[in-house]
């Protein structure tokens, strides 16, 4: 079967990525219900939707380093719009999913597996601790005014086993929220929710914007 599956080629991009959201889901659900078996459906439905995102997925983009390897092979004078793209959560996301499918069919499940569990772990964990996704409420809210938000650590504390962060949120560079946490996602995640409330008071829509 597995020779079979990898003898089909080529794979369109779109199918790849298609492939690896669903073995991205698969692996996480078979982590998380042996630690949560006593959750409901829904509650265990909410916290994988949330670990696999697509912010959590451009953030794991993020760290195997996808927009800079995307910068690498695009050709020159590409533009500002390209850079856009490049730092596009939804661009990075599928970006991350189609390494999945595609180290899924090179290599099959059981090896594909622990390694998304690994590269997932700070974000089931923050799902966890953060129930409520404000960063991508945050993006959500953004997006509606063509606007990206990008996330800075600017400090650390304490010893490893006990560290804490402070993260920006910033639009263009300039500083729309910050907060505190005791993993990097969480602080993220705490200054999402007041660059929310900056949005909300400082951004309000145009007038006529509202139905």
């Amino acid at each position: 079967m597995s020779r079979r599956r990898r003898s089909r080629t080529p794979h369109g991009s779109t199918a790849v990525a298609f492939l690896g959201d669903v073995v991205l889901s698969l692996a996480i659900s078979d982590h998380i219900f042996p630690r949560f078996e006593n959750w409901g459906a829904g509650r265990l439905t909410k916290l994988r939707a949330q670990a696999v995102s697509r912010g959590a997925c451009a953030d794991v983009a993020r760290v195997i380093r996808v927009p800079e390897r995307l910068r690498a092979a695009a050709p020159p004078g590409v533009g500002k719009n390209a850079e856009l793209l490049i730092e596009s959560d939804r661009i990075l996301a599928s970006v991350c999913e189609a390494v999945i499918g595609a180290a899924y069919l090179a290599f099959g499940m059981a090896r594909v597996a622990p390694a998304i569990v690994d590269a997932f772990a700070e974000q089931i964990e923050d799902a966890l601790e953060n129930p409520e996704d404000y960063k991508s409420l945050l993006q959500e809210a953004l997006a509606r005014r063509s606007e990206v938000v990008a996330y800075r650590i600017v400090e650390a504390r304490g010893p490893a086993h006990d560290r804490s962060f402070v993260a920006v949120a910033e639009v263009s560079g300039e500083e729309i929220g910050r907060g505190r946490g005791k993993t990097k996602k969480a602080a993220e995640q705490d200054a999402a929710s007041h660059a929310l409330e900056h949005v909300e008071e400082d951004w309000p829509p145009e007038p006529g914007a509202a139905g």
